[in-house]
């Protein structure tokens, strides 16, 4: 049977050599992400992304930045090697449609909150109340200032000259100008954990200010989220915020250009998940990444996991077994199609062949037979005997499988019956008398 049917060697072989040609290689186990400065929440949030993906062995390269537009510039750099970053909600009204169009969302991965400390006593009910004070409102290249302008230009508020009072600070040293009285207020955007918020929420010579027109803010502004801070929730011992209230605030995207390879899309946002499994202070537990489709248009692969999860080999196997699985399984399918009907042809193929083992040798038989019914066999009858009787012997050496030893003993007993005629023809013509004029 085996030795029958080895054209289905050659066959399989060149099936399985397309299948590995056809297919897409395997994903890269590594990818270069641009961050931002090292004390900020971006660079944060990546340090521990690298090291949950570590786990998987893919390797994460990290790139300090100076923040979000950075980051899109990086992203949009085919030379910069950077294939992923995060960016701020509110950085792709900063592109062009060609540079959106260039770049896709994983989703949002955390709130990216806007805080507003002042001195305790300042009195102010609005923003506009604050034109006149000083007031830190970040570098102009920064995301503060990114997040901030459009919501001061909303109410009317110039952010390059407010009287000559704002001040193009941010961070510590806002933060230290701000607590020695050199500044009345001073906006910030950082997470609810971080050092900076927790330093001044706890200061006493310092308060939140709480944006009363939120719900305003976001119908004018769709990239501005209002968030939901209760009271005490930055510190309870200082009583901060006073009371429950609402900040605005900005998202922090997963964002990806062409060089970043979309099987890996998965890996990356369910390793995100663990990163954020118990939440923050304004994230609920388990509730991030999710999708935010409004920024930048939404991977496939990214939107798949926000809607089902990861894929289903990749819930209980490695990502680099689940991943090759994936892309072998989509093209082993068709490869079946076309092998099923070659093995349900390998059964008739393999008796033809034996069959025809046998049948090859009653063409001559047929022959004879026919010279009989014309009467035109030789005259030297003894070679056709001598040729038959070499049949036989070579007959007796053909193998085939015991279900067809039948048919080659029929062929055994057809060869003796033909030579029994011949024989007998040849015993009647030496017996007929021969006649003479």
């Amino acid at each position: 049977m085996i030795r029958a049917n080895l054209w289905l060697v050659p066959v399989l072989g060149a099936l399985v050599a397309a299948l590995f040609y056809f297919v897409a290689p395997p994903p890269p186990m590594s990818a270069t992400m641009s961050t931002g400065a090292e004390s900020g929440s971006y660079h944060a949030f990546a340090l521990r992304l690298q090291e949950e993906l570590a786990r998987e062995h893919f390797e994460l390269k990290l790139v300090n930045s100076s923040g979000s537009r950075e980051n899109a510039q990086r992203l949009l750099d085919k030379d910069s090697g950077i294939n992923i970053a995060l960016l701020q909600s509110g950085q792709e009204l900063e592109l062009n449609e060609g540079q959106r169009q260039s770049l896709h969302s994983l989703g949002a991965v955390y709130h990216e909150p806007l805080w507003l400390f002042v001195r305790r006593h300042l009195q102010a009910d609005t923003l506009q109340d604050l034109t006149a004070r000083k007031i830190a409102i970040g570098s102009p290249g920064g995301g503060l200032r990114m997040l901030l302008t459009p919501l001061l230009q909303a109410i009317g508020v110039d952010t390059d000259n407010p009287g000559g009072n704002w001040q193009p600070l941010t961070g510590p040293k806002a933060a230290s100008q701000l607590l020695a009285g050199e500044l009345d207020g001073a906006f910030f955007m950082a997470r609810a954990e971080s050092d900076l918020v927790r330093q001044l929420a706890n200061h006493p010579e310092v308060r939140l200010f709480p944006f009363a027109r939120a719900r305003a803010y976001e119908h004018y502004l769709p990239f501005i989220e209002g968030i939901e801070v209760s009271r005490g929730l930055l510190s309870l011992s200082n009583d901060q915020p006073a009371h429950d209230m609402k900040t605005l605030g900005a998202q922090a995207l997963l964002v990806i250009n062409n060089d970043f390879h979309p099987a890996i899309a998965p890996l990356i946002l369910a390793t995100a998940q663990k990163v954020m499994a118990n939440g923050g202070l304004l994230e609920e537990p388990g509730a991030w990444p999710k999708a935010d489709p409004q920024a930048f248009d939404m991977l496939a692969e990214a939107d798949y996991f926000h809607r089902k999860g990861p894929p289903l080999l990749q819930r209980y196997l490695p990502f680099r077994i689940a991943s090759l699985a994936d892309r072998y399984i989509i093209l082993v399918i068709p490869l079946l199609v076309v092998l099923f009907p070659l093995f349900k042809i390998a059964g008739p193929v393999y008796r033809w062949r034996i069959r025809a083992r046998i049948y090859r040798w009653y063409k001559y038989l047929r022959d004879i037979d026919k010279k009989f019914n014309r009467n035109t066999l030789p005259e030297q009858l003894d070679e056709e005997i001598l040729r038959l009787h070499a049949l036989q012997n070579e007959l007796a050496k053909v193998e085939v499988p015991l279900s067809y030893t039948h048919e080659l003993y029929e062929l055994h007993l057809h060869v003796r019956y033909v030579i029994r005629r011949l024989q007998e023809l040849k015993t009647g013509r030496n017996d007929t008398p021969e006649f003479t004029d």
